[in-house]
């Protein structure tokens, strides 16, 4: 038995995971102290940075929260980072924190009213084009006034309903029949196909939904997390960050929507796939049952759903409390009048969204790392160093290709506390340091696109439930934020340089 047990321990580790994956990230472990102790912490900085991107790469063979924790927890045992500093991240993230840990599962319980809605104009819009245009400028207009992350987890409740409904439906399963999703066996051999298919078009339905979370969010005050933070550090309100902000962000909103319908006309990078007849056919039946089965309360809880959710928009327009706590109440007042009262039933919602604010807080760990060993130092020494337009220009790239790679958020925090200081000592005038904070907010807005862990919402979706029903993987997130993240960034980086 005790021979046996060396076994289990190493079948037990990381689960179902691939065997060469639990080799890799045992590498990992042995090789970070060795490189951090031992040859140069600023170099186990940038390694143990590259290896938690790896982990977040491989989603779909093993949810980033145990190998990302487990590296995390090395390097601040190991003294790269110190426990206060990750609480101190945590603490200066907890709006975004309490976001995800409420406002998404606020959404779940508005969960029949969307998908009452998106099935309408799912099954009205036959032109894919229009549709995802449609569902670009939706996101973008949204995330403008509200939140990413909040319009990204209604995209995904929406997706994750529309493709249950499918599913059900190709596994032959009754509307009343317990029914998981996420098992393809049950699944009829005449239906793989056009399953396949459905999966590809509500692919590239939600990255152009993502995108649009961007392309709004980096219009005003209250569309990025960051630049909320830039906009207080400015003087800017919400009209002086707007008008500041225009003469870059109104021509990456109308290249981004453009370009939206260029690539599902020429179906390049993954985009173009077409909803099957047969599966509008199966919606628009699924619509009728159920408007014809929609008795005195199902209809009074879609009104306070409807209620909530507009409710939902005037508190976040009007910004009357954190965001994570108007979600609370959005929880409070959905269940109550609808009559969901019991302890499991409201802890289904908080399903989606607690894994991934666990590996938010990880990933703040490694944020922590980034700080303490001052891995950026070298490259924002540089790009102060500079003057005028060439400044300009070198912080939106230094900004951009930084947030790529660790957090938008953390980024443009060192870089406005930077520039806020050179203007306090006088280095730098005041119109310079408008520009400057203009640059900084494009640069981690816009070309953080490019990868899944450049942005919060992107992050969530390739972490939620939903990735891996649609075989939305870290790669093919990339090889489909390509086009964008590149005609978007040089957009940007000419407005910036030309237009301000």
């Amino acid at each position: 038995m005790l021979a046996a047990l060396p076994l289990s321990l190493a079948r037990n580790f990381l689960g179902a995971s691939p065997r060469w994956y639990k080799i890799t990230i045992i590498l990992f472990l042995v090789v970070n102290p060795i490189v951090c102790l031992a040859i140069d912490p600023f170099v186990g900085g940038w390694l143990i940075l590259a290896e938690f991107i790896f982990t977040l790469a491989m989603a779909l063979a093993c949810y980033p929260l145990q190998p990302g924790g487990l590296i995390a927890i090395q390097a601040v045992a190991i003294g790269m980072a110190s426990p206060e500093a990750v609480f101190q991240e945590a603490r200066s993230n907890l709006p975004v924190i309490l976001l995800l840990m409420f406002m998404v599962a606020g959404i779940y319980f508005m969960r029949d009213l969307l998908l009452l809605l998106f099935t309408k104009l799912l099954v009205s819009v036959r032109s894919k084009i229009l549709l995802s245009v449609a569902f670009s400028a939706a996101a973008a207009l949204l995330s403008a006034f509200l939140d990413a992350l909040t319009v990204a987890a209604v995209v995904i409740a929406v997706a994750a309903g529309l493709y249950a409904v499918y599913h059900r439906f190709a596994s032959g399963q009754g509307v009343g029949e317990d029914h998981d999703h996420a098992d393809d066996d049950l699944v009829r051999q005449q239906h793989v196909e056009e399953l396949d298919a459905f999966r590809a078009f509500l692919r590239s339905l939600m990255m152009h939904a993502m995108i649009g979370t961007a392309l709004g969010g980096t219009a005003t005050l209250v569309g990025e997390p960051q630049n909320l933070l830039i906009g207080h550090t400015v003087g800017w309100d919400f009209g002086q960050f707007f008008v500041h902000m225009a003469p870059v962000s109104i021509p990456v909103i109308v290249v981004g929507l453009l370009l939206c319908a260029l690539l599902e006309r020429l179906r390049w990078f993954g985009y173009g796939a077409r909803l099957p007849e047969s599966v509008r056919g199966v919606m628009e039946r699924w619509d009728e049952d159920q408007s014809r089965d929609r008795n005195p309360r199902i209809r009074a809880r879609l009104l306070i759903q409807a209620l909530t959710a507009v409710g939902l928009v005037i508190g976040l327009g009007l910004h009357v409390a954190e965001v994570g706590l108007v979600g609370l109440a959005v929880i409070v007042v959905a269940t109550a009048f609808t009559g969901v009262t019991e302890e499991h039933a409201i802890g289904k919602a908080f399903q989606e969204a607690l894994p991934f604010t666990a590996l938010l807080v990880t990933f703040l760990a490694i944020v922590a790392v980034i700080h303490e060993q001052h891995l950026f130092t070298p490259i924002i020494d540089e790009v102060l160093a500079h003057e005028g337009r060439g400044q300009l220009s070198l912080i939106f790239l230094a900004s951009g290709a930084l947030s790529a790679i660790s957090d938008n958020v953390f980024v443009a925090t060192v870089y406005i506390s930077e520039i806020a200081d050179a203007f306090q000592a006088g280095n730098i005038s005041r119109d310079q340091f408008e520009l400057l904070a203009v640059a900084v907010n494009t640069g981690t807005n816009i070309p953080s696109i490019a990868t899944p862990n450049g942005q919060a919402a992107f992050l969530f979706l390739l972490t939620s439930a939903l990735a891996p029903l649609i075989r939305l993987g870290y790669v093919r997130m990339l090889w489909m934020a390509l086009p964008y993240a590149g005609v978007l960034s040089v957009v940007a980086f000419l407005a910036t340089v030309f237009l301000l």
